[in-house]
Protein backbone atom coordinates (compact mmCIF):
# COMPACT_ATOMS: atom_id res chain seq x y z
CA UNK A 1 0.00 0.00 0.00
CA UNK A 2 0.65 3.34 -0.87
CA UNK A 3 0.29 6.37 2.27
CA UNK A 4 -1.48 9.05 1.22
CA UNK A 5 -0.16 11.36 4.01
CA UNK A 6 2.86 13.10 4.60
CA UNK A 7 3.37 12.55 8.32
CA UNK A 8 4.72 8.91 10.04
CA UNK A 9 3.70 8.11 13.65
CA UNK A 10 6.52 6.02 14.70
CA UNK A 11 5.95 3.99 17.93
CA UNK A 12 9.29 2.08 19.75
CA UNK A 13 9.96 -1.07 20.94
CA UNK A 14 12.74 -0.97 23.28
CA UNK A 15 13.95 2.43 24.81
CA UNK A 16 18.08 1.98 25.70
CA UNK A 17 20.12 4.84 25.93
CA UNK A 18 20.89 4.24 21.88
CA UNK A 19 17.24 4.37 21.36
CA UNK A 20 17.44 8.03 22.12
CA UNK A 21 19.93 9.09 20.53
CA UNK A 22 18.64 7.52 17.16
CA UNK A 23 15.02 8.93 18.46
CA UNK A 24 17.02 12.61 18.41
CA UNK A 25 17.81 12.09 14.74
CA UNK A 26 14.58 10.57 13.49
CA UNK A 27 12.55 13.42 15.03
CA UNK A 28 15.09 16.09 12.80
CA UNK A 29 13.17 14.24 10.01
CA UNK A 30 10.02 16.58 10.07
CA UNK A 31 7.35 14.14 9.01
CA UNK A 32 7.68 11.90 11.80
CA UNK A 33 5.63 12.05 14.87
CA UNK A 34 6.24 9.87 18.20
CA UNK A 35 3.43 8.04 19.51
CA UNK A 36 4.47 5.81 22.29
CA UNK A 37 7.10 3.28 23.67
CA UNK A 38 7.14 0.26 25.61
CA UNK A 39 9.71 -1.66 27.37
CA UNK A 40 9.91 -3.97 29.86
CA UNK A 41 11.94 -1.87 32.17
CA UNK A 42 9.58 0.98 33.60
CA UNK A 43 12.54 2.79 34.21
CA UNK A 44 13.70 2.89 30.72
CA UNK A 45 9.84 3.48 29.54
CA UNK A 46 9.38 6.48 31.92
CA UNK A 47 12.42 8.11 31.24
CA UNK A 48 12.38 8.02 27.00
CA UNK A 49 8.31 9.16 27.55
CA UNK A 50 9.06 11.82 29.58
CA UNK A 51 11.61 12.89 27.39
CA UNK A 52 9.93 12.75 24.06
CA UNK A 53 6.77 13.53 25.47
CA UNK A 54 5.24 10.33 24.42
CA UNK A 55 2.97 7.19 25.83
CA UNK A 56 4.07 4.62 27.45
CA UNK A 57 2.12 1.25 26.54
CA UNK A 58 1.49 -1.44 28.51
CA UNK A 59 3.02 -4.26 26.27
CA UNK A 60 4.74 -5.24 23.05
CA UNK A 61 0.97 -6.28 22.03
CA UNK A 62 -0.58 -3.08 23.02
CA UNK A 63 1.83 -1.34 20.85
CA UNK A 64 0.94 -3.49 18.20
CA UNK A 65 -2.62 -3.31 18.14
CA UNK A 66 -2.44 0.64 18.35
CA UNK A 67 -4.26 2.53 15.16
CA UNK A 68 -2.55 5.54 15.77
CA UNK A 69 0.84 3.79 14.86
CA UNK A 70 2.70 3.78 11.52
CA UNK A 71 6.05 2.49 11.81
CA UNK A 72 7.53 0.79 14.65
CA UNK A 73 10.86 1.22 15.29
CA UNK A 74 13.11 -2.25 16.93
CA UNK A 75 15.95 -1.21 19.05
CA UNK A 76 16.00 -4.29 21.34
CA UNK A 77 18.40 -6.97 22.06
CA UNK A 78 18.92 -9.14 18.83
CA UNK A 79 17.80 -12.11 19.97
CA UNK A 80 14.01 -10.22 20.39
CA UNK A 81 14.46 -8.71 16.54
CA UNK A 82 13.02 -11.36 14.24
CA UNK A 83 9.77 -12.54 16.78
CA UNK A 84 9.29 -8.62 16.86
CA UNK A 85 9.18 -7.86 13.23
CA UNK A 86 7.51 -10.13 12.31
CA UNK A 87 4.77 -9.82 14.87
CA UNK A 88 4.95 -5.88 13.91
CA UNK A 89 4.53 -6.10 10.21
CA UNK A 90 1.37 -9.44 10.99
CA UNK A 91 -0.22 -6.74 12.37
CA UNK A 92 0.57 -4.17 9.34
CA UNK A 93 2.94 -1.90 10.41
CA UNK A 94 6.11 -0.52 8.72
CA UNK A 95 9.38 -1.93 10.82
CA UNK A 96 12.54 -0.90 11.12
CA UNK A 97 14.93 -2.57 12.81
CA UNK A 98 18.57 -1.82 14.53
CA UNK A 99 20.71 -4.58 13.49
CA UNK A 100 21.24 -7.76 13.32
CA UNK A 101 18.14 -8.32 11.57
CA UNK A 102 17.61 -11.66 13.01
CA UNK A 103 20.04 -14.22 14.18
CA UNK A 104 19.86 -16.64 11.16
CA UNK A 105 19.71 -15.53 7.73
CA UNK A 106 16.47 -17.86 7.16
CA UNK A 107 14.70 -15.61 9.62
CA UNK A 108 15.69 -12.73 7.43
CA UNK A 109 14.53 -14.36 4.15
CA UNK A 110 10.75 -15.19 5.86
CA UNK A 111 10.61 -11.22 7.42
CA UNK A 112 11.56 -10.07 3.81
CA UNK A 113 8.77 -12.49 2.19
CA UNK A 114 5.97 -11.27 4.78
CA UNK A 115 6.94 -7.94 4.33
CA UNK A 116 6.49 -8.32 0.39
CA UNK A 117 3.05 -9.72 0.41
CA UNK A 118 2.03 -6.96 3.04
CA UNK A 119 3.55 -3.98 1.02
CA UNK A 120 5.22 -3.08 3.85
CA UNK A 121 8.13 -1.51 4.64
CA UNK A 122 11.25 -3.49 6.42
CA UNK A 123 14.34 -2.35 6.68
CA UNK A 124 17.20 -2.64 8.90
CA UNK A 125 19.27 0.27 10.04
CA UNK A 126 22.50 -0.43 8.38
CA UNK A 127 23.10 3.19 7.88
CA UNK A 128 26.89 3.47 6.67
CA UNK A 129 25.56 3.76 2.89
CA UNK A 130 24.28 7.37 3.61
CA UNK A 131 27.41 8.97 4.35
CA UNK A 132 28.72 10.73 1.65
CA UNK A 133 32.43 9.18 2.38
CA UNK A 134 30.88 6.52 1.33
CA UNK A 135 29.91 7.41 -1.74
CA UNK A 136 33.35 9.09 -2.42
CA UNK A 137 35.15 6.37 -2.37
CA UNK A 138 32.87 4.22 -4.84
CA UNK A 139 33.55 6.74 -6.91
CA UNK A 140 37.29 6.38 -6.30
CA UNK A 141 37.04 2.75 -6.90
CA UNK A 142 34.48 3.10 -10.17
CA UNK A 143 36.76 5.36 -11.66
CA UNK A 144 39.87 3.51 -10.91
CA UNK A 145 41.36 6.61 -9.63
CA UNK A 146 44.11 5.07 -7.78
CA UNK A 147 43.81 1.43 -10.15
CA UNK A 148 42.44 -1.42 -9.41
CA UNK A 149 41.46 -2.35 -6.13
CA UNK A 150 43.69 -4.97 -4.84
CA UNK A 151 43.07 -5.78 -0.71
CA UNK A 152 40.65 -4.03 2.29
CA UNK A 153 40.88 -4.27 5.78
CA UNK A 154 38.62 -3.41 8.91
CA UNK A 155 40.39 -3.04 12.69
CA UNK A 156 37.94 -2.28 14.83
CA UNK A 157 39.47 -2.03 18.53
CA UNK A 158 36.31 -1.62 20.35
CA UNK A 159 35.35 -0.61 24.14
CA UNK A 160 34.21 -3.53 26.66
CA UNK A 161 33.61 -0.93 29.36
CA UNK A 162 30.37 -0.87 29.58
CA UNK A 163 29.75 -4.99 28.95
CA UNK A 164 30.43 -6.73 32.25
CA UNK A 165 30.48 -10.59 31.81
CA UNK A 166 26.50 -10.66 32.70
CA UNK A 167 25.88 -8.50 29.12
CA UNK A 168 23.74 -10.20 26.78
CA UNK A 169 26.40 -9.12 24.21
CA UNK A 170 28.41 -12.38 25.37
CA UNK A 171 25.65 -14.45 25.37
CA UNK A 172 25.31 -15.94 21.59
CA UNK A 173 21.79 -16.94 21.78
CA UNK A 174 20.96 -13.37 22.74
CA UNK A 175 23.46 -11.34 20.47
CA UNK A 176 24.20 -14.14 17.69
CA UNK A 177 28.22 -13.22 18.55
CA UNK A 178 30.39 -10.48 17.52
CA UNK A 179 30.07 -11.28 13.80
CA UNK A 180 25.83 -11.29 13.59
CA UNK A 181 25.44 -8.38 15.98
CA UNK A 182 28.28 -6.16 15.02
CA UNK A 183 29.71 -6.63 12.14
CA UNK A 184 27.13 -6.48 9.36
CA UNK A 185 27.37 -3.03 9.18
CA UNK A 186 31.10 -3.77 7.65
CA UNK A 187 30.48 -6.63 5.53
CA UNK A 188 27.08 -4.51 3.88
CA UNK A 189 29.95 -1.39 3.63
CA UNK A 190 32.61 -3.19 1.72
CA UNK A 191 29.82 -4.82 -0.25
CA UNK A 192 28.50 -1.66 -1.16
CA UNK A 193 31.48 -0.75 -2.32
CA UNK A 194 32.75 -4.13 -4.29
CA UNK A 195 29.82 -6.21 -4.87
CA UNK A 196 28.16 -9.22 -2.34
CA UNK A 197 30.70 -10.96 -0.46
CA UNK A 198 31.74 -14.37 0.71
CA UNK A 199 32.94 -15.45 4.28
CA UNK A 200 35.93 -17.76 3.52
CA UNK A 201 37.71 -18.23 6.70
CA UNK A 202 37.15 -16.96 10.30
CA UNK A 203 38.62 -17.09 14.12
CA UNK A 204 37.13 -16.34 17.46
CA UNK A 205 39.59 -15.64 20.86
CA UNK A 206 38.14 -16.18 23.87
CA UNK A 207 38.64 -14.30 27.24
CA UNK A 208 41.01 -16.14 29.62
CA UNK A 209 40.28 -15.97 33.49
CA UNK A 210 36.20 -15.27 33.20
CA UNK A 211 33.77 -17.46 34.89
CA UNK A 212 31.49 -17.59 31.80
CA UNK A 213 32.69 -18.71 27.80
CA UNK A 214 33.29 -15.14 26.37
CA UNK A 215 34.34 -14.45 22.97
CA UNK A 216 35.35 -10.78 22.96
CA UNK A 217 37.78 -11.52 19.59
CA UNK A 218 36.90 -12.44 15.90
CA UNK A 219 38.51 -12.46 12.53
CA UNK A 220 37.27 -13.02 9.46
CA UNK A 221 38.41 -13.15 5.82
CA UNK A 222 36.57 -12.27 3.12
CA UNK A 223 36.09 -12.55 -0.99
CA UNK A 224 34.79 -9.44 -2.78
CA UNK A 225 34.73 -10.25 -6.90
CA UNK A 226 37.89 -12.21 -5.93
CA UNK A 227 39.96 -9.49 -3.87
CA UNK A 228 40.40 -10.16 0.01
CA UNK A 229 39.30 -8.53 2.54
CA UNK A 230 39.99 -8.60 6.34
CA UNK A 231 37.68 -8.04 9.67
CA UNK A 232 38.73 -8.11 12.87
CA UNK A 233 36.75 -6.84 15.76
CA UNK A 234 38.20 -6.88 19.78
CA UNK A 235 36.01 -5.26 22.49
CA UNK A 236 38.49 -4.95 24.71
CA UNK A 237 39.33 -0.81 25.02
CA UNK A 238 38.59 2.14 27.19
CA UNK A 239 35.48 3.93 25.97
CA UNK A 240 38.39 6.99 25.71
CA UNK A 241 40.17 4.43 23.33
CA UNK A 242 37.44 3.29 21.23
CA UNK A 243 39.20 3.70 17.50
CA UNK A 244 38.80 2.06 14.12
CA UNK A 245 40.57 1.72 10.78
CA UNK A 246 39.72 0.89 7.53
CA UNK A 247 42.38 0.57 4.39
CA UNK A 248 41.72 0.12 0.97
CA UNK A 249 44.70 -0.57 -0.93
CA UNK A 250 44.95 0.09 -4.99
CA UNK A 251 47.38 -0.41 -7.55
CA UNK A 252 48.64 2.96 -7.14
CA UNK A 253 48.21 3.50 -3.58
CA UNK A 254 45.63 3.45 -0.52
CA UNK A 255 42.93 5.06 1.13
CA UNK A 256 42.29 4.97 4.62
CA UNK A 257 38.88 5.64 6.35
CA UNK A 258 38.86 6.52 10.23
CA UNK A 259 36.07 5.95 12.93
CA UNK A 260 33.36 3.42 13.24
CA UNK A 261 31.33 5.85 11.61
CA UNK A 262 33.66 7.19 9.00
CA UNK A 263 34.33 10.32 9.48
CA UNK A 264 37.88 11.38 8.22
CA UNK A 265 39.29 9.95 4.97
CA UNK A 266 43.54 10.01 3.72
CA UNK A 267 44.98 9.00 0.56
CA UNK A 268 48.42 8.31 -0.24
CA UNK A 269 49.18 7.85 -3.60
CA UNK A 270 51.00 7.96 -6.61
CA UNK A 271 49.10 9.73 -9.38
CA UNK A 272 49.01 11.65 -12.52
CA UNK A 273 47.99 15.71 -12.61
CA UNK A 274 44.97 15.14 -13.49
CA UNK A 275 43.48 12.30 -11.13
CA UNK A 276 44.95 14.98 -8.75
CA UNK A 277 42.62 17.39 -9.85
CA UNK A 278 39.33 14.86 -9.89
CA UNK A 279 40.39 14.10 -5.98
CA UNK A 280 40.62 17.98 -5.45
CA UNK A 281 37.27 18.49 -6.76
CA UNK A 282 36.14 15.52 -5.00
CA UNK A 283 37.39 16.56 -1.90
CA UNK A 284 36.79 20.56 -1.89
CA UNK A 285 38.66 22.15 1.32
CA UNK A 286 40.91 18.56 1.63
CA UNK A 287 44.78 19.26 2.67
CA UNK A 288 47.08 18.32 -0.05
CA UNK A 289 50.45 17.48 0.57
CA UNK A 290 53.02 17.17 -2.55
CA UNK A 291 55.10 14.68 -1.17
CA UNK A 292 56.85 14.32 -3.97
CA UNK A 293 56.91 15.80 -7.56
CA UNK A 294 58.01 13.55 -10.89
CA UNK A 295 60.03 14.88 -14.24
CA UNK A 296 61.25 13.22 -17.03
CA UNK A 297 62.07 9.64 -16.78
CA UNK A 298 61.44 9.49 -13.33
CA UNK A 299 57.45 9.71 -14.09
CA UNK A 300 57.65 5.93 -15.05
CA UNK A 301 57.17 3.22 -12.87
CA UNK A 302 55.73 -0.22 -12.77
CA UNK A 303 52.98 -1.93 -9.79
CA UNK A 304 50.91 -4.94 -10.70
CA UNK A 305 52.66 -5.77 -13.75
CA UNK A 306 52.15 -2.74 -15.60
CA UNK A 307 53.89 0.02 -16.56
CA UNK A 308 52.57 3.48 -15.03
CA UNK A 309 53.20 7.25 -14.41
CA UNK A 310 52.65 9.75 -12.11
CA UNK A 311 53.30 13.65 -11.71
CA UNK A 312 53.11 13.68 -7.76
CA UNK A 313 53.19 11.60 -4.68
CA UNK A 314 50.62 12.87 -2.75
CA UNK A 315 48.68 13.14 0.88
CA UNK A 316 45.52 14.33 0.98
CA UNK A 317 43.34 14.19 4.22
CA UNK A 318 39.46 15.26 4.78
CA UNK A 319 37.12 15.30 7.64
CA UNK A 320 36.96 16.10 11.25
CA UNK A 321 36.91 12.95 13.81
CA UNK A 322 34.94 15.06 16.46
CA UNK A 323 32.39 15.35 14.31
CA UNK A 324 31.48 11.66 14.11
CA UNK A 325 28.62 11.86 16.52
CA UNK A 326 27.56 14.77 14.57
CA UNK A 327 27.56 12.48 11.45
CA UNK A 328 25.80 9.51 12.80
CA UNK A 329 22.70 11.62 13.69
CA UNK A 330 23.01 13.13 9.73
CA UNK A 331 23.04 9.42 9.02
CA UNK A 332 20.42 8.22 10.79
CA UNK A 333 18.20 10.95 9.26
CA UNK A 334 19.07 10.50 5.82
CA UNK A 335 18.03 6.85 6.59
CA UNK A 336 14.58 7.69 8.03
CA UNK A 337 14.16 10.06 5.05
CA UNK A 338 14.46 7.72 2.37
CA UNK A 339 12.57 4.92 3.77
CA UNK A 340 9.50 7.70 4.25
CA UNK A 341 10.13 8.57 0.44
CA UNK A 342 9.40 4.70 -0.28
CA UNK A 343 6.42 4.40 1.73
CA UNK A 344 4.88 7.79 0.37
CA UNK A 345 5.81 6.50 -3.42
CA UNK A 346 6.67 2.92 -4.33
CA UNK A 347 9.12 3.42 -7.41
CA UNK A 348 11.56 5.78 -4.91
CA UNK A 349 14.59 3.66 -5.34
CA UNK A 350 16.23 3.55 -1.35
CA UNK A 351 19.76 3.35 -0.49
CA UNK A 352 19.63 0.26 1.38
CA UNK A 353 16.49 -2.39 1.60
CA UNK A 354 15.74 -5.68 3.66
CA UNK A 355 18.08 -7.38 1.21
CA UNK A 356 21.11 -5.54 2.42
CA UNK A 357 20.24 -7.27 5.91
CA UNK A 358 19.98 -10.80 3.97
CA UNK A 359 23.32 -10.43 2.58
CA UNK A 360 25.32 -9.39 5.12
CA UNK A 361 23.77 -11.67 8.15
CA UNK A 362 24.64 -14.54 5.58
CA UNK A 363 28.04 -13.56 5.61
CA UNK A 364 28.29 -13.26 9.47
CA UNK A 365 26.10 -16.31 9.72
CA UNK A 366 29.02 -18.07 7.67
CA UNK A 367 31.47 -16.57 10.09
CA UNK A 368 29.89 -17.70 13.27
CA UNK A 369 29.84 -21.05 11.49
CA UNK A 370 33.64 -21.08 10.50
CA UNK A 371 34.74 -19.70 13.27
CA UNK A 372 37.95 -21.67 14.71
CA UNK A 373 38.26 -21.46 18.56
CA UNK A 374 41.29 -20.09 19.58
Amino acid sequence: MTKTTNNYRLSILGAGGFTHFSVEAFLREPKVNIIGVFDKSTKNAQSFAEKFGCRIFESQEDLLADAQTDIVYIATPPFLHFAQSKAALLAGKYVICEKPAALKAEEVEELIEIASKQDLLYVVNLMQRYNPLFEKVGWIIREKILGEFLHGYFENYASSENLDENHWMWDESKSGGIFIEHAVHFFDLFAGWLGQGETLAAQKVMKKGTIKNIWPEVQAICSYNRRLVNFYHGFHQADRMDRQEMKLVFETGDLTLSEWVPSTLSVHALISKSNLEKLQAAFPGAETTIAKKFEGDTKQYRSNFCERSADFKIIIKTGNSSEKYNIYQRLLQDMISDQLAWIHKRDHPRVITGENALHSTRMAETATKLAIKL
